[in-house]
């Protein structure tokens, strides 16, 4: 810290100075984000910037376009709603958050499931392909969940989906499919995987879930292949994560995490708070956050 304070016109030019030596966001084709959006954009997201977004009491039209961006991204992706029925998701920053969310809700319920029955919860694990993005590995060592990667093969890059479920055991939390992989862009085969996990839950008695990680291909499969199926139109996806900023038009830091129903979202990892007088349901990994991600 300075022992005095300098103009603020001189702290500006100081720092405006330095992040010249960043790269050129316009030229950077090296990372899942875009890094230019419509002027009219950056003027909702500046008269935006001063509003703490969990205040939900004092920003009502701020929930209600989040709540809104929810149940349009549920129907895009076939959710089993009735036509006024409310979806059940959340906005996060990014997929990452989406990602550690749904994490949660498998590990919670797959824990009240092995409780009931008297049997042990300290060994969770979940199965991925090798080729996941980080995030994934994060949530396995963050929350003490094992990681069972389907290893790649030569000429076959994604993951395997009979391979994947010969290694589902009664441990096994969910099954991550990737719809748009990180090394490729490849969507995973998520109508296979259903129909062999299906089978063997059927030959078990386990009810081993699905979650889709549709953070780079959520966006364009409904509309380039809509026919295709890895959806909630396949019984066994309880989740699906999408990114707002891998598209096109929006900058970093937008995602969502939807379920396919209120059931599969644990009600004991939704707090609420009343700090403001009214009931505002919450959960996040977050607390006080701009609301300049739900206006891009």
């Amino acid at each position: 810290m300075a022992e005095h304070s300098i103009p603020k016109e001189a702290a500006y030019q100081i720092i405006n100075d330095e992040l010249m030596l960043d790269g050129n966001p316009r030229l950077n084709l090296a990372s899942f984000v875009t890094t230019w959006m419509e002027p009219e954009c950056d003027k909702l997201i500046m008269s935006s910037i001063n509003k703490n977004y969990v205040d939900m009491d004092e920003y009502p039209v701020t929930t209600e376009l989040q709540n809104r961006c929810v149940n349009m991204i549920a129907r895009l992706f076939n959710a089993p709603l009735g036509d006024s029925e409310a979806a059940m998701g959340v906005g996060t920053v990014g997929s990452s958050e989406a990602i550690m969310l749904a994490g949660l809700a498998f590990k919670r319920k797959w824990q009240n499931k092995r409780r009931a029955a008297g049997l042990p919860t300290d060994s969770p694990n979940i199965v991925t392909g090798a080729n996941v993005q980080v995030c994934w590995e994060k949530f396995a060592r963050y929350f003490e969940v094992e990681l069972k990667e389907v290893k790649l093969r030569e000429g076959y890059y994604v993951m395997d989906p009979a391979k994947a479920v010969e290694m589902v055991d009664e441990n096994t939390i969910c099954v991550a499919a990737i719809l748009g992989s990180t090394l490729n862009g490849e969507f995973e085969d998520v109508k296979t995987l259903n129909d062999l996990l299906a089978e063997k839950n059927k030959e078990t008695g386990w009810d081993t879930p699905i979650h889709v990680d549709a953070a780079s291909g959520g966006f364009i499969a409904p509309f380039l292949y809509p026919e295709l199926e890895w959806d909630f139109r396949l019984p066994l996806v309880k989740s699906i994560n999408v990114s707002g900023h891998k598209y096109g038009l929006v900058y970093a830091g937008i995602g969502w995490v939807i379920w396919r129903n209120k059931e599969d979202l644990p009600d004991e990892l939704i707090f609420h708070i009343n700090y403001l007088g009214a009931d505002q349901p919450t959960f996040t990994l977050n607390f006080s956050k701009g609301n300049i991600t739900i206006h891009s």
